[in-house]
């Protein structure tokens, strides 16, 4: 701003007073001001990065959790079934020694002698097995193929063909016109007779002599690298 001061001898003086120039004041003012969203917006940058930084802990605490497992885990269950086959094939080599032969998922013994029924069945149960239940066309076909009249673990109980361990007979492999009850007889034991062709049972009075076989069956997850019986 200018003064102006007239005098007599007509000199002027001016006085000069310094302002603040008006772009100036209003530049500071922009640079102080805080505007509403500013501050929302710095909260949830920083929040954000606080659950980037949480999700990798989780991440790399889960990567630990599961390695742990993978690397401690299956050491007990391979070790037992090692254990398991291991001590199949000594049992197994035993049965061989003794006689039996098999075929996927039990041992047979097929006897050198005759019996009844009922004693058949015995020496079966002390071997620790039973007298053989047939339940698919290849132990069928497995069965018939020794070549003797053997007796199976298939009775008649109560007018019901019944198998050695209380299950009903749902398949069958009578031969022709079986069972028949030959010449008026009580026939309620069953026997392989006709070898040639697979519908091989026939039934025939349990008093009557007959080789037997007996089954036991070996229960494992994995099936052991044996040579089976052909």
């Amino acid at each position: 701003m200018v003064r102006v001061v007239h005098t007599q001898q007509t000199q002027i003086n001016m006085d000069y007073v310094n302002q603040p120039a008006a772009p100036t004041r209003n530049l500071s003012d922009k640079q102080t001001k805080v505007y509403p969203g500013e501050k929302l917006i710095r909260v949830v940058a920083v929040s954000f990065g606080l659950l980037c930084v949480l999700q990798a802990a989780v991440n790399i605490s889960l990567r630990l959790v599961l390695y742990n497992q993978i690397s401690s885990g299956p050491q007990p269950v391979c070790q037992n079934v090692t254990t398991d086959i291991n001590g199949f094939r000594k049992q197994s080599a035993q049965y061989f020694q003794q006689g039996w032969v098999y075929l996927h998922p039990s041992f047979y013994y097929i006897s050198s002698t005759k019996q009844s029924w009922e004693n058949s069945r015995l020496d079966c149960l002390q071997r620790g097995a039973d007298l053989v239940i047939i339940n698919s066309k290849k132990e069928q076909n497995f069965i018939r193929q020794f070549n003797r009249l053997t007796w199976i673990g298939l009775r008649n109980i109560t007018n019901q063909w019944t198998w050695v361990d209380g299950t009903p007979l749902n398949k069958d492999y009578w031969g022709p016109s079986e069972p028949n009850s030959f010449e008026g007889k009580t026939e309620e034991c069953v026997e392989i007779r006709f070898f040639d062709i697979e519908d091989s049972w026939n039934d025939i009075p349990c008093t009557d002599l007959n080789f037997w076989i007996c089954e036991k069956k070996m229960d494992l997850l994995i099936k052991p690298n044996l040579r089976e019986f052909t």
